[in-house]
């Protein structure tokens, strides 16, 4: 038997104002429908508009009210066309992305997406569109007119007009789509001026909200968020500010940017398996523990997202196809994974294909109980988990006496140049005038440290490169000094929520992705402006987990979560509840959801066997 001590902790509370009717921008976590789980990037017009009337019809009277766009919709879907294909997308004269004629019909005539737009809003829902970071590689290579939007003409500064290969920084595209796009030099006036044309354009096609992808966790673009959010903020038109992915991404770094949008990912991507959903729940806690869930944002407040829910009709990442198999998640897998997302508040995304919702789908994305919690719950924490013996324990029995697998792995991570941890990084300099940058451990003497050797980074071929001065006193970080193997900080694919991220070694080239600089005992990575260091990651197989969170109406929730590969029996203790919410009776009645099981009067502790993977949720009324 499981037994759950519960505590008064680090807990946030929010001032949330209980209605919809608030006068700021997702004053509540925003709810709606995108394309990417069931369609990838290949969603024709008519499959989104199919898609946004049964969203109006079925969803919208519980909440649910963006419909999103995912990536690529400027590509043409041909022969030789995928995810990271080159010399297939469509781009107006000043460089901007528009909407492919062939599958998008009414952009034709420069109208982009402000006929769909319209159609969405006459259903009572709010469009929006995703983005990649600054410059596609396509427009650079066009070396296209940039548009200044005061003036209607072609920007200009120093007697001259600027051009998309003044602005991109080509060693600095996204690693993992590297075909695909580039950060502007955002110090420069033409790439403000290029970010404020796009976000104009996305305001007058009507567009509602921004999911803004490759500018966040392992690829930060801080310089870029910024000027989004300052765009933004100076637009007419209110437009909700996402961003994507979250790749291990942190508290410390999350504190930079979550008063400047809507709402960020804080993992990679989610899809339909256990290790993906158990993956969230190590990331919930560290976010809500450092009262990061509905503060300041963008002219309103700041989500963390837990990412899209896959439930329903789908189909595979980078996939070429649209939906064509079933959600791989169990029942019980897909109860947990709606019951975590709720008692986080994170944003509700569903992923599926509405033209083929199925009850048990609609069932969970309606469930009033779970949303009550997404939208008006507070002190929302994890509990901590005890043995019976009251000592802290990551190992938890069950009914069949089976331990808990704890993996460590030792990995070259990403973490705020901020971070206390950062700053342990030494030069050492061998006989034969080779540098070596090592990582000392402190906890270890005995252990030799961990090297890379240092060489100055490699120049780039004319052409390549525009800023080709940025490289000066960087470097390259080789395996050893005879080898041609590099060392990169960021992923050179899509992570997905489960995969540990780690830097990885390849062929050197001039990718800000390879290039480091190393002072004050850091090495900070040229692509993200994240700071490298040797870290300690723990992948548990199984375990309990146990939530807490109180309604606007004195209710109190309590969610168990068994992460176990077996059924296991979980307890609390009223007391503990109650002192963890500060509540002074101990006299509580309830219900569990998903059983339907009417506890009666409650003695001294909630008990409950709970299902391999599954949750079991209480609504408590303490007297």
């Amino acid at each position: 038997m499981v037994f759950f001590e519960l505590f008064y902790g680090s807990f946030w509370e929010t001032s949330e104002t209980k209605s919809q009717g608030d006068i700021g921008r997702a004053s509540l976590p925003p709810r709606g429908w995108n394309s990417y789980d069931s369609f990838c990037w290949t969603i024709t017009e008519e499959e989104f508009l199919q898609n946004a009337e049964l969203v109006a019809q079925r969803l919208k009277p519980h909440g649910y009210e963006y419909v999103v766009v995912d990536f690529l919709w400027y590509r043409k879907k041909t022969i030789g066309a995928y995810t990271d294909s080159y010399g297939f997308d469509v781009f107006d004269e000043w460089g901007r992305m528009v909407p492919d004629p062939g599958r998008w019909p009414s952009s034709q005539g420069g109208k982009g997406f402000s006929e769909v737009a319209g159609k969405v809003h006459s259903m009572g829902l709010k469009f929006g569109i995703h983005v990649m970071r600054g410059l596609s590689l396509q427009a650079f290579n066009a070396n296209t007119l940039i548009l200044d939007t005061t003036t209607g003409k072609a920007y200009e500064e120093a007697g001259r007009q600027w051009r998309a290969q003044d602005i991109g920084i080509k060693e600095r595209t996204c690693a993992w789509m590297k075909n695909g796009f580039m950060s502007v030099n955002t110090k420069l006036g033409a790439g403000r001026a290029f970010l404020r044309s796009l976000y104009q354009q996305y305001a007058d096609w009507g567009v509602d909200f921004v999911k803004l992808d490759c500018v966040f966790g392992d690829d930060l673009d801080l310089d870029e968020i910024i000027v989004v959010s300052e765009v933004l903020n100076e637009l007419s038109r209110p437009i909700i500010y996402s961003l994507s992915p979250g790749t291990n991404a942190k508290p410390i770094i999350a504190k930079e940017v979550s008063g400047l949008v809507n709402m960020y990912r804080v993992t990679g991507d989610d899809w339909d398996t256990w290790e993906d959903v158990s993956a969230h729940f190590n990331v919930a806690r560290d976010f809500t523990a450092a009262n990061l869930v509905g503060v300041k944002g963008l002219k309103g407040k700041s989500w963390p997202d837990l990412d899209m829910l896959p439930l329903g009709w789908l189909t595979e990442a980078g996939s070429n196809d649209g939906p064509h198999r079933y959600c791989r998640l169990n029942l019980d897998e897909q109860r947990t994974q709606v019951t975590l997302w709720s008692m986080v508040r994170s944003p509700l995304i569903f992923g599926g294909d509405m033209r083929k919702l199925d009850d048990a789908t609609f069932s969970l994305l309606t469930n009033p109980t779970l949303l009550e919690i997404n939208w008006f719950s507070s002190n929302n924490m994890e509990a901590c988990s005890l043995s019976s013996s009251g000592k802290h324990s990551l190992s938890n029995h069950t009914e069949d006496k089976e331990k808990i697998n704890v993996l460590e792995t030792r990995v070259l991570a990403l973490r705020s140049c901020k971070d206390v941890k950062a700053n342990g990084w030494s030069t050492k300099v061998l006989d034969n005038n080779v540098e070596k940058v090592c990582w000392e451990e402190n906890s270890n003497k005995r252990k030799a440290p961990f090297c890379l050797n240092k060489r100055e980074a490699l120049s780039a071929s004319e052409g390549e490169m525009v800023y080709q001065h940025q490289n000066l006193g960087r470097l390259h970080l080789l395996v050893t000094e005879r080898t041609e193997l590099c060392f990169g900080a960021s992923s050179n694919r899509k992570l997905t929520a489960n995969e540990i991220s780690r830097g990885s070694f390849s062929r050197c080239r001039s990718h800000a992705n390879q290039m480091w600089e190393n002072y004050n005992g850091t090495l900070m990575n040229s692509y993200s402006g994240l700071c490298a260091i040797m870290d300690f990651v723990r992948a548990s197989s199984g375990g309990i987990r146990s939530w807490l969170a109180t309604g606007r109406r004195g209710e109190i929730y309590l969610a168990f979560f068994n992460l176990n590969n077996q059924v296991t029996k979980m307890s609390a203790k009223i007391s503990d509840i109650t002192n963890a919410i500060h509540a002074t009776s101990s006299k509580c009645s309830g219900t569990e959801v998903w059983s339907g099981t009417n506890l009666g009067a409650i003695k001294d502790s909630i008990s409950m066997s709970v299902n391999a993977h599954g949750c079991a949720l209480f609504v408590l009324n303490c007297t």
